[in-house]
């Protein structure tokens, strides 16, 4: 009887301590383009120094067999300085799911390659974020100025909350962290 209540007190300090273990998956490669225009704003613009504002947005599609962003549009803002003919910059992108879910977007641009790194999500996307890069495919010739298409590649994880009911409550017992990386071929 004693060692009843002992393995019957074990296995439900086990189960309580399993439902509050993080439940995160894998990480994801991705690989998509993202193609669409902006609008400058000229701040200031000399041979030594630039600087400018931009608004844009457009499409994005997945170059990946997982399909890991096919379909988003995207919304972005960012501060582009030039000195001496070196650019660099930041700002942030919302990417939007064909459902209405988001993921926003840090980037830092040093010359032609911005660093990104997704820093909220929404939906099936939320406890989204990673870090990664970004290349310029194209150079907006002969398409309207300020049209671009940029690839980008890598891996992302998503955090889920795990249900402590055992049913379809709302009782949620822990989050996990999620990453990504992203590297090019």
């Amino acid at each position: 009887m004693f060692y009843t209540r002992n393995r019957i007190a074990m296995a439900v300090a086990f189960l309580t301590l399993a439902m509050f273990i993080p439940v995160a998956q894998a990480e994801t490669p991705f690989d998509f383009n993202y193609c669409g225009s902006s609008t400058t704003m000229m701040v200031s613009e000399s041979k030594e120094l630039s600087v400018f504002g931009l608004n844009g947005k457009g499409t994005v599609f997945s170059n990946h067999e997982n399909k890991s962003f096919d379909n988003f549009t995207y919304q972005f803002v960012g501060v582009v300085k030039v000195v001496d003919g070196k650019r660099s910059g930041n700002g942030y992108t919302k990417y939007t799911d064909p459902h209405g879910d988001t993921i926003v977007q840090e980037f830092a641009m040093a010359g032609m390659e911005s660093s990104i790194k997704l820093i909220q999500g929404s939906g099936k996307w939320k406890g989204i974020n990673g870090t990664g890069k970004s290349v310029p495919i194209t150079d907006g010739k002969p398409t309207p100025p300020g049209t671009t298409c940029r690839r980008i590649v890598g891996v992302f994880e998503i955090v889920k909350l795990r249900n402590t009911t055992g049913g379809s409550g709302s009782n949620t017992a822990a989050e996990s962290t999620v990453s990504l990386s992203l590297s090019y071929p």
